[in-house]
């Protein structure tokens, strides 16, 4: 509280300091000033006096307190638009009835409209620890003349969610599912996303289904065919235990449900066909990967952190998450199925179909990533996709690969986001994705999480079924309506993204802020130098996947200095900035020199504020490198890093910490649960407006 003053009954005018650090501070009346205090709360600027140095607001409600989990989530929600109201009454009595006493069962008449393959196909699905909505399964077998026949089933959400049902219209306002470092918010019921929908194992669900047949040899695309089906999973399957079976070790058998009621013989039996199954689909999307290298396709980096919580869900660990190749075999298989599903629909509606293209980034964007890579010997040759991927491929440092990782990880900075879009509102050239160095690409295999795979679903039922439910042409896009549709689910993505990095932040602060960087162990560890800046330089600490800045001259203008043993001190001196490296001078003409990928000891801590994010602050203790084995677990299998590895977030922590205070905020909770925020171009979406032209030092953008 800045500034005080009565007005009626004990009102009170303050100032409230926002979130974002860019807005100035809001004067509001209130009456519970007190209770305010050290809360979270939303507020709304009424107007702006020209003669005020500060906007005028209300306050609108609490999100909760500040420093607890509860509270600083619900500030990231609101600071990225996000809305996690409970679903509507309306939009449930919408929901199939199902109960585990009368569980849900396949429509007799509708499985006369589909292609039955429960008996026919072995189909399985393979997705992280703990994954509740299941978008996907795969299936593989040969087929009587010896070719290989492939499948990709796709949950047949469409077929439970009604075009302009409740259901519907709320899925096409949230537009995605948001995935945060503990938790997610879903775009559809848990009915349908967790249950109904979802491709669980040893029950029958409804799908679309895309299937090619591939020559046995070359594995070559022969024909492609989509229909509606009827699937029965027989394993769910984690992609720890498929890569198992993929490497041929066996002792993660014990971890697949679907086999342990079973006799030893039966068991085998079911194990060989699956571990048959596991390789053949890696030896195909090893094909199909190679064919996409050949026309350019991208290997980006970007860092994803597992938030590791324990029985009582406090932060045990952050993990950075380690990629296998049945992760790349999964993705390539999904790619394929977007990519085939996006020329169907492009054929049939030319015009209003929802694609998505990643457009090629401005060639100024690679810049750094040229002087960084030069700094090592390396040349990057950045006028096409394939040039930049065959360059990337030899910029690798048999001694060190994190300046292969760092390298790629610039490159993904350097890109422009994909996006959705009509094929209707830009020529045919502008189609093609950059990053999958596809002509035609689309989002069709997340139905679950993803509205755009919705209406893609649609337009494929439409395109191959010429289904009489769907056909109605006023129930699809015109191409105005698509495009702004399109608009409104890419800046979703957008706001999803932020949120899922905020969250990680959070968690990352969390984890180091009841530590003692002095004593405690894991706060010390190893750093790399991925650029050079002014007055210090930026480090990537691989253990917990952590970028962040490192300063070389500290407020009192003193620099920092290295003795023999590889410990620091600050002297008075000065820096000198050169291109790939920085060299810190003492008065007394000591002189110490930080270079390009150089690895560094950091001390790990968290700087905090009462008003805005707590932030991770690194403080550099030694220029020689903290027990380099302590990179090895990011390092590992580090030649697999694919472009399109399917994100893992732990699920559904509960919060422990809302207790204290509770009471004085309760009243003021009960008063202000709701709020509506009015539409129109206001102070705040401007200011969003600019952030977006910002240069960010993201950890991973989405180019998919």
């Amino acid at each position: 509280m800045e500034e005080s003053q009565s007005q009626g009954k004990n009102a009170q005018k303050i100032l409230v300091t926002p979130w974002d650090y860019r807005i100035p501070k809001i004067r509001i009346s209130t009456q519970q000033a007190e209770a305010l205090q050290n809360c979270r709360v939303v507020v709304r600027i009424d107007s702006w006096e020209s003669t005020s140095v500060y906007p005028n607001g209300h306050f609108v409600r609490v999100l909760g307190r500040i420093g607890d989990l509860e509270g600083e989530t619900a500030a990231i929600l609101v600071e990225n638009g996000i809305s996690v109201a409970p679903f509507s009454e309306a939009q449930m009595c919408e929901m199939p009835f199902s109960t585990p006493e009368n569980p849900w069962k396949v429509n007799p008449e509708e499985e006369l409209k589909r292609i039955d393959l429960r008996d026919t196909h072995l189909v399985f699905s393979i997705d992280p620890k703990g994954c509740e909505d299941v978008d996907d399964a795969l299936s593989i077998r040969e087929l009587a003349n010896g070719n290989l026949e492939l499948g990709v089933h796709i949950a047949d959400v469409t077929h439970f969610v009604a075009v302009n049902s409740y259901t519907d219209i709320e899925a096409r306002a949230r537009a995605t599912t948001y995935y945060l470092a503990d938790r997610r918010y879903d775009m559809l019921p848990s009915i349908l996303s967790a249950d109904l929908c979802s491709l669980l194992s040893r029950v029958d669900r409804y799908a679309v289904s895309v299937m090619w047949e591939l020559d046995k040899n070359s594995y070559e695309i022969l024909r492609v065919w989509y229909n509606r089906t009827i699937i029965q999973s027989s394993y769910k399957l984690v992609y720890e235990v498929a890569q198992g079976l993929l490497d041929g070790d066996l002792s993660v058998v014990d971890d697949i449900l679907e086999l342990k009621e079973l006799d030893e013989r039966t068991r085998q039996q079911k194990l060989e066909v699956l571990v048959w199954a596991i390789g053949k689909l890696t030896d195909v999307a090893r094909h199909v990967r190679a064919k996409r290298d050949s026309c350019g396709a991208l290997e980006l980096e970007g860092v994803e952190v597992r938030v590791q919580l324990d029985d009582k869900k406090n932060i045990h660990d952050l993990i950075p998450k380690q990629p296998l190749e049945v992760h790349e075999t999964v993705a390539e298989c999904m790619i394929l199925a977007n990519h085939w599903v996006a020329k169907m629909i492009w054929e049939n509606f030319p015009h209003h179909a929802l694609l998505r293209r990643h457009p090629p980034p401005r060639q100024e964007f690679f810049a750094e990533l040229r002087e960084c890579a030069s700094a090592k010997g390396f040349s990057i040759d950045t006028r096409s996709n394939k040039a930049l991927a065959d360059s990337l491929d030899k910029a690798e440092d048999p001694l060190d690969p994190i300046v292969n990782k760092l390298l790629r990880s610039m490159a993904t900075q350097a890109m422009s986001n994909a996006l959705y879009f009509s094929s209707g509102s830009c020529p045919e050239e502008e189609f093609h994705h950059y990053g999958l160095a596809l002509d035609k690409y689309t989002h069709f295999t997340s139905p679950i999480r993803r509205y755009a795979d919705i209406v893609v679903h649609r337009l494929l039922m439409v395109a191959t079924l010429k289904d009489t439910e769907v056909n109605a042409t006023v129930n699809l896009f015109s191409n105005k309506d698509l495009e702004e549709l399109c608009r409104h689910i890419n800046n979703r993505n957008r706001a999803a993204q932020h949120v899922q990095k905020q969250s990680t932040e959070l968690f990352q602060c969390m984890y180091f802020k009841e530590k003692v960087p002095e004593t405690d162990e894991r706060c010390t560890a190893d750093g790399v130098v991925y650029s050079i800046r002014t007055n210090g330089v930026l480090v990537f600490v691989p253990r917990y996947g952590i970028k962040g800045a490192a300063y070389l001259k500290n407020k009192e203008g003193l620099v920092i200095s290295f003795q023999s043993d590889g410990s620091c001190m600050w002297k008075p001196g000065s820096l000198l900035h050169c291109q790939n490296r920085i060299i810190s001078t003492t008065a007394d003409g000591e002189f110490v020199t930080l270079s390009l990928f150089d690895h560094i000891t950091v001390k790990i801590s968290v700087q905090t504020s009462h008003c805005h994010p707590a932030t991770i602050k690194l403080e550099i203790i030694s220029n020689t490198p903290y027990k380099r084995e302590a990179t090895e677990l990011y390092q590992k299998n580090s030649h697999i890093m694919k472009t399109d590895l399917i994100k893992e977030v732990t699920r559904s922590a509960e919060e422990a910490q809302l207790a204290q205070e509770k009471n004085t905020v309760q009243v003021i909770q009960e008063e202000y649960q709701e709020y509506c925020q009015t539409k129109g171009v206001n102070l705040y979406q401007l200011l969003e407006e600019i952030k977006e032209l910002a240069l960010l030092d993201v950890s991973a953008d989405n180019h998919t």
